[in-house]
C-alpha cells in the first residue's frame, strides 16, 4: 500500500506541476523532438494565467500548493545545481520558507511533551509565534528574568515528510532506471541525503548541538558568535536559546543607520566562513542574511543552525590548493590536485583537465578583483568536471551554495568587496600551515596514529582470518547451504518482486485512466 500510495502522490505532485506551468517552463533544447511533443500537449493543460508568471513565480504557487515538505525539498535541490541546473537553482533558492503560524497551544504541548515538565514550570512567560516555517516557529519566552528563543518542531510534519520522501525515491529510482546517464548524478543518493539533513533539522538536539559545537570552535574569535543554548529547556521537539537582540543583516539601511562599519562585517563574515570551513571542517550551511545578525556590539551573530555542512582533511586541502592555484596561475597543479583527490576518474589526462582549468581560470585574471567571484569560479569548475566524469561531491556543492550566500550578503554590504583580499589572510594562513613544513609533520601524526590502532587490531584480524578459513573448509567439503528461514526469505522476496512488477503496471494504467477521466 505504502508504494501504491507513493505513485498517487507522486501523480499529485506531476499534475500541481502541469497546471501551475513549471513543466511548460522545462528545457527541452539538445532533448528529443518527443519531448518537445510532450510539452505542447501539456501546455493547454496548465493555468493561462501560469503562463504569463515568471519561472519563480510559478514554482512558488506550485510548492505552496503541495506543502512544507515541498519547500524543504525545493530548498534541497537549490543546493545542487549540478542536478537541476544552474538557472533552476536559483529561482528553487528564491523559495520563501514562511508558513502559517500553527496554535501557541499546539506548541505549548508539543513543548510539554517533549520536556515531561509544564510550561509554569519551564517558563516565566510563553508568547506568541514570530516566525514560522515548515519544520518549526519560534516564541519569544521568558525564563526568570531572561528573555529566550523557544523553536518548536511543526506538529505533524515527520509524518507528512517521511510519505512526501517516499515519493522522492520513487522518482529517483524510476530517473537511475530510465536515464542511464543521470546516474552519475546518483539521484538516489541525493534524496537519501535530503532525507537525513531533513531528519537531523526536525531533531532540535541535533541542532542545539551544532550551535555549541561552533561555539566552542569560535570562543576565541572575534566579530562573530552565535547564540547559547539552554539544555535544560531543549529535547526533540523544542530548542531554547539565548535571545538575540540585534539587526537583521538584510537591513543594510538599518545598520548603516545604527552607525555600523559596513566594509568591516563584510569582511569579517567572509573570513569566519572560511575560518570554519578550512580551520574547523565545520560550517553553517544556511548563512542568508535572514539568519544573520548584528547586535550592539558590531558582532555578526548567526542563527538557525538547522543545516551544517563538514569538510574533512582531504576536502580542505582540496579547496584550499585549488584557490591558491587559481591565485598563481598554476592550473596544472589544481588538476592534479583532482586526480590526487579522486575526484576525476585516473583514465582522463591530467593535461588535458589542466587546459579546461586554464580556461576558466585565465578570463578572471584579466577583471578587476572586486568583481572576481570566488563562488562563480567555483561553480565554473563543477561545470568542467562534468566533462570529465566527475561524481558528485555532496559536501564540495553544499560549499559551493553557501559560498555563493556569504559572497552575496558580502557584496550587499559592500558593492565593491574585494573577496580575494580578504580571503587572504584566512587562506594564506591555513596554507602555509597545511600544505609545507606542518603538512608533513601532520601527516606522520596521523600516520603514526594508524600504525598503532593497526597493531592493536592484528589480535583480532588473525583470529577472524583463522575462523574464515575454516568456514572455507567445511564449505569446501560439504558445499554450501542455506537454513531453511533463509530459503524461505529468498523465496518471499522474489515473490514480492514480481508482484511489485504487476502492481507498478497497473497503477501506471489506472492513473492514466483517472486522468483521462476528470481532465
Amino acid at each position: 500500500m505504502s508504494t501504491l500510495g507513493a505513485y498517487f502522490r507522486l501523480a499529485r505532485v506531476g499534475w500541481v506541476l502541469v497546471r501551475e506551468g513549471v513543466v511548460s517552463a522545462l528545457p527541452s533544447q539538445g532533448l528529443p523532438p518527443s519531448v518537445g511533443l510532450v510539452k505542447s500537449l501539456i501546455e493547454p493543460l496548465a493555468r493561462k494565467r501560469s503562463l504569463k508568471q515568471a519561472r519563480s513565480e510559478r514554482l512558488t504557487r506550485a510548492v505552496d500548493r503541495l506543502g512544507p515538505s515541498y519547500v524543504k525539498i525545493g530548498q534541497f535541490l537549490a543546493t545542487r545545481p549540478d542536478v537541476v541546473g544552474v538557472d533552476w537553482a536559483v529561482d528553487l533558492a528564491l523559495l520563501q520558507d514562511r508558513m502559517a503560524y500553527f496554535p501557541t497551544e499546539a506548541a505549548k504541548a508539543a513543548v510539554e511533551g517533549s520536556l515531561g515538565r509544564t510550561i509554569d514550570d519551564l517558563y516565566s512567560s510563553f508568547g506568541e509565534p514570530i516566525a514560522a516555517a515548515s519544520i518549526a516557529q519560534v516564541h519569544p519566552c521568558v525564563v526568570g528574568d531572561r528573555k529566550v528563543a523557544v523553536k518548536v518542531v511543526r506538529p505533524g510534519v515527520r509524518h507528512r515528510f517521511a510519505h512526501d520522501i517516499e515519493s522522492m525515491y520513487l522518482l529517483s529510482r524510476m530517473q537511475e532506471r530510465l536515464v542511464p546517464s543521470s546516474r552519475r548524478l546518483k539521484p538516489v543518493e541525493v534524496t537519501r541525503t535530503l532525507e537525513q539533513t531533513t531528519k537531523v533539522e526536525m531533531d532540535l538536539r541535533l541542532e542545539a548541538a551544532a550551535l555549541s559545537e561552533i561555539a566552542e570552535n569560535t570562543k576565541g574569535d572575534t566579530g562573530f558568535r552565535v547564540p547559547q543554548v539552554d539544555w535544560e529547556r531543549t529535547g526533540r521537539d523544542v530548542l531554547t536559546m539565548e535571545w538575540i537582540d540585534g539587526i537583521k543583516m538584510s537591513d543594510v539601511a538599518a545598520l548603516r543607520a545604527a552607525g555600523h562599519d559596513l566594509e568591516k562585517l563584510a569582511e569579517v563574515l567572509i573570513q569566519s566562513f572560511l575560518r570554519h570551513t578550512l580551520r574547523d571542517g565545520f560550517f553553517h550551511a544556511d548563512m542568508h542574511p535572514g539568519n544573520l545578525f548584528v547586535d550592539p556590539t558590531g558582532t555578526i551573530v548567526a542563527v538557525d543552525m538547522g543545516i551544517v555542512g563538514r569538510l574533512g582533511k582531504k576536502e580542505r586541502r582540496f579547496l584550499a590548493e585549488i584557490l591558491f592555484g587559481f591565485i598563481t596561475r598554476d592550473y596544472r597543479r589544481v588538476a592534479e590536485v583532482h586526480f590526487e583527490a579522486g575526484y576525476v576518474p585516473a583514465h582522463h589526462d591530467v593535461s588535458s583537465f589542466a587546459q579546461a582549468i586554464r580556461a576558466i581560470g585565465e578570463p578572471i585574471h584579466g577583471q578587476p578583483a572586486e568583481t572576481i567571484s570566488m563562488a562563480r569560479l567555483l561553480a565554473l569548475l563543477f561545470e568542467v568536471t562534468d566533462l570529465f566524469d566527475m561524481q558528485t561531491r555532496p559536501e564540495l556543492i553544499l560549499l559551493q551554495k553557501t559560498m555563493v550566500v556569504v559572497e552575496g550578503v558580502s557584496r550587499m554590504l559592500n558593492p565593491r568587496f574585494n573577496m580575494w583580499k580578504a580571503s587572504e589572510p584566512v587562506v594564506g594562513a591555513w596554507i602555509r600551515d597545511n600544505l609545507g613544513p606542518k603538512r608533513v609533520v601532520s601527516d606522520l601524526k596521523d600516520g603514526l596514529k594508524s600504525v598503532v590502532k593497526l597493531a592493536e587490531a592484528v589480535p583480532e584480524i588473525a583470529a577472524r582470518t583463522e575462523k574464515f578459513h575454516e568456514e572455507l573448509l567445511h564449505m569446501s567439503e560439504h558445499g554450501l547451504r542455506f537454513d531453511p528461514e533463509t530459503t524461505e526469505a529468498i523465496g518471499r522476496a522474489e515473490a514480492r518482486h514480481n508482484r511489485s512488477g504487476r502492481v507498478a503496471l497497473w497503477i501506471i494504467a489506472l492513473t492514466l485512466i483517472y486522468f483521462a477521466f476528470t481532465l
